[in-house]
C-alpha cells in the first residue's frame, strides 16, 4: 500500500499492558468510527505494513485500545511506540453538503461570490490556528481562512468551492 492511497488515522502513542497492547491515539473527531477495525497499515521505516487487530476498544474518547496479532510482549510493543497509523482512502466515510476531507478538495478552483475565479487551491495549511487555502493566481500565493462564514458550496462535480470573502482579502495578495 502506498502513502499516496491512504489518510493518516493517528498515532501509536504509547504501551497499555504488558501482553503486547498499545493506545493510538485517534486523530478524528469521531473515534467510535475505527472501533472495529481489521487491520491498519503501520509506518516503519518509511513503509506501510499491515497489521492485524485481535481485539480492539475506545479508551478515554480519542484513544484506541489494540492488541495486534503476533505482539505479545512489551518489548514487541516499544518497537511501535510513536509510528504513524494509516488506513485507505476508500474506508473514509463519504462526506456531503460543505463538508470536505482536506485532500479531497486539492486542485479545486476558488470561486468569489463578487470576484468570480479567485485561482485554485494548491494545498491547505493547517499549522495555524485557523486552516488555510493555499491557493495560487497568475504566480501569486493566495492565503484564504477557511472559515464556515466564508464557505458558501463546495461543488464536487465541477470541482470548484464558492465563497463569500470580505472585501480586500483577495486584492491584498494581488
Amino acid at each position: 500500500m502506498r502513502k499516496e492511497d491512504c489518510f493518516y488515522l493517528g498515532k501509536i502513542a504509547k504501551k497499555f499492558s504488558f501482553k503486547g497492547e498499545v493506545l493510538i491515539y485517534l486523530d478524528t473527531d469521531e473515534p467510535e468510527l475505527y472501533e472495529n477495525l481489521e487491520s491498519v497499515f503501520v509506518e516503519q521505516n518509511k513503509h506501510l505494513i499491515p497489521f492485524f487487530i485481535e481485539n480492539s476498544s475506545l479508551h478515554k474518547n480519542d484513544f484506541l485500545r489494540v492488541l495486534f496479532e503476533d505482539i505479545n510482549t512489551e518489548a514487541d510493543a516499544d518497537n511501535l511506540i510513536g509510528s504513524d497509523i494509516y488506513l485507505p482512502l476508500k474506508m473514509l466515510p463519504k462526506l456531503s453538503g460543505n463538508k470536505f476531507y482536506f485532500h479531497e478538495v486539492i486542485g479545486f478552483e476558488i470561486e468569489d461570490k463578487r470576484l468570480g475565479y479567485v485561482g485554485e487551491i494548491q494545498s491547505i495549511n493547517d499549522t495555524t490556528a485557523q486552516p488555510l487555502f493555499e491557493v495560487t493566481k497568475d504566480g501569486a500565493e493566495i492565503l484564504i481562512p477557511m472559515i464556515d462564514h466564508f464557505l458558501v458550496k463546495v461543488d464536487r462535480e465541477n470541482k470548484k468551492i464558492i465563497m463569500d470573502l470580505p472585501e480586500g482579502l483577495i486584492e491584498m495578495y494581488l
